[in-house]
């Protein structure tokens, strides 16, 4: 599986990684099993999960504060890409 993995073209033209840098290596250690890798890979895996199971079980069944939801899911989640980012690049 790894062989077929896309390069980061931000990291092979400028030579920093993105925000997603990581998020292809960490499904692919899900996929193995190796969920507390994964978390470290990329620590937003789960909340990515957790947001698109929503948002696919919402087309279905409709909720009286699903935008609310939605949002705080989003915004949560984007604070974790960006933190973890920080994180990764002052390291």
């Amino acid at each position: 599986m790894e062989g077929y993995m896309l390069p980061c073209l931000n990291k092979q033209l400028f030579g920093v990684e993105c925000l997603g840098c990581g998020i292809q290596r960490s499904i692919a250690l899900i996929f193995k099993g190796e969920f507390v890798e994964a978390f470290y890979m990329y620590p937003a895996i789960y909340n990515i999960f957790i947001l698109l199971i929503f948002l696919i079980f919402n087309l279905f069944i409709k909720f009286k504060h699903d935008y609310k939801i939605k949002m705080g899911l989003i915004f949560l989640t984007v604070l974790i890409v960006v933190v973890s980012y920080l994180i990764k690049i002052t390291h």
